[in-house]
């Protein structure tokens, strides 16, 4: 499958640029820390000062290199504006036999002052009552398949025949809320954007109706939570869901992978980001989705999303590894579970080397290193690699956490309360809003079926490479020069 390339990196005069709020300025302002994966840029003189009051506001070529810098490392998002008139989008709609949400989805459109004169496309990929899915979609261009050709193949048969430079990808079990398409649309006036996608949020009323249902209103596998970010392999939001999507035709290519019946929006985002393209995830635009609320129904969905990530792997190598740790934490954590207090000793000893020689680079030249910022950074790098690894027994690797536990009542007693750990730190930023008996209940289940997907996918494609760590890329530093962002 193929994308085209993107244009020239030129941003257009006017477009503006504002730090992201987790990115933090040092050194009056010279130094800036922060961005997905975590680094460091040094501003040159000749670039300090371009940045005013933490935005960018592109007004010449050396505005625009800044600003694309910025955006390219995560430290700073676009300003979007909503005063442009909406550009014409055709809607893409696949579709197979949920004529009920259909119904729903095509009259919240027509309902929407932004897409109510929108061309809409109804792709039936194979629905056993094609006449039922004919008289709803009625006013709409309906495109059949005989037979059930997957997801992909339904959208791509959408694209071929959208007459509009941007279409719209949404599921029939969605519902847009209004306004969703100005504020995606916006951040096309960036020209290498291909896509941007909504937040996916439940549907109103599901929340009440059962404990799946209310342990997926707060975490979803669709919800890429509540922050507006780029989106990258190995960053904080790797990918976005195909649920709901805006997209630049001619960034596409050939559009999805028909061969992939999962996972196919994944691979989508990372070819994009492969051939230069930017990708965005903006959460003030959101889309109510019907989620699947029938245990068995839930689990097996999510046994299927799992099996994805072999496929993944085959097409991206490293990029879905289920865990990206430093060797640093790696040791840390490898002693200090030890248990012992000549472990804990040396895993402090660990970590606090880590920091001086952290310290040492994020130093400016001819100043003290950063001691207190350092040790301050690989502490939370440290936390949130225990994190990582704590998901990854629960979830990715817990066929092997069983066996150990099985084996011996030591390991039974680190993963017991290993899960327990995992279970509250996932719960208690959604306290208010459902239990920690159903968030455990609902995580442990899901992380199983994920689980038992993705070792069935290894086995499928006779490969682990989907269950193989990584290390994170190192901080990264450019030198001193001239250039706008060094």
């Amino acid at each position: 499958m193929t994308t085209s390339p993107p244009p020239p990196d030129r941003l257009p005069d006017g477009f503006v640029v504002r730090l992201a709020p987790a990115t933090r300025q040092r050194d009056g302002g010279t130094t800036l820390l922060g961005g997905s994966p975590f680094r460091q840029l040094r501003l040159s003189p000749a670039a300090r000062p371009l940045l005013r009051d933490g935005r960018v506001e592109v007004t010449d070529a050396r505005t625009a290199a800044l600003a694309a810098r910025l955006l390219d490392t995560g430290i700073a998002d676009p300003e979007v504006s909503l005063a442009a008139p909406v550009p014409v989008v055709t809607v893409i709609v696949p579709v197979k036999d949920r004529t009920d949400g259909l119904t729903r989805l095509l009259a919240a459109l027509r309902a929407d002052p932004g897409t109510a004169g929108c061309p809409v496309v109804v792709v039936d990929d194979g629905s056993a009552a094609p006449a039922e899915v004919a008289a709803v979609a009625a006013g709409t261009r309906l495109l059949r398949h005989e037979r059930a050709r997957g997801p992909a193949a339904a959208r791509n048969a959408g694209l071929r025949v959208a007459g509009t430079e941007l279409v719209a990808f949404l599921d029939s079990d969605c519902v847009p809320a209004p306004g969703w398409l100005a504020r995606l649309a916006g951040h096309l006036a960036d020209p290498r954007v291909a896509l941007v996608a909504p937040r996916i949020t439940a549907l109103d009323g599901d929340a009440g109706s059962s404990w799946v249902a209310r342990y997926e209103a707060v975490t979803s596998a669709l919800d890429m939570g509540p922050v507006a970010t780029r989106v990258a392999p190995l960053t904080a939001v790797s990918y976005v869901p195909s649920a709901a999507l805006l997209a630049r035709r001619a960034a596409l290519g050939d559009g999805f992978d028909e061969s992939m019946q999962v996972a196919e929006d994944v691979d989508l985002v990372w070819r994009l980001a492969a051939a230069g393209w930017r990708v965005r995830y903006e959460p003030a635009a959101q889309v109510a989705h019907d989620h699947r609320v029938a245990p068995g129904d839930w689990l097996r969905r999510r046994a299927f999303y799992g099996t994805g990530a072999a496929l993944l792997a085959q097409r991206h190598g490293p990029a879905v590894a289920p865990v990206v740790l430093s060797p640093w934490s790696a040791a840390a954590w490898a002693l200090a579970l030890t248990g012992r207090p000549l472990g804990l000793a040396a895993a402090g000893g660990v970590l606090g080397t880590a920091s001086v020689q952290l310290a040492r680079r994020l130093g400016a030249p001819g100043s003290r290193p950063p001691y207190g910022l350092a040790a301050s950074l690989v502490l939370r790098g440290t936390t949130a690699s225990g994190r990582t690894l704590a998901r990854a027994v629960t979830r990715h690797h817990w066929p092997l956490a069983l066996a150990a536990a099985v084996a011996s009542r030591k390991a039974r007693r680190l993963v017991a309360a290993i899960a327990v750990a995992d279970a509250t730190d996932g719960w208690w930023p959604h306290r208010q809003e459902v239990g920690l008996a159903t968030f455990a209940a609902g995580r442990r289940l899901e992380d199983l079926g994920y689980g038992a997907g993705l070792w069935l996918g290894a086995v499928r494609a006779r490969s682990g490479a989907a269950l193989r760590p990584v290390a994170p890329p190192p901080i990264q530093q450019p030198g001193t020069g001239q250039r706008p962002t060094r």
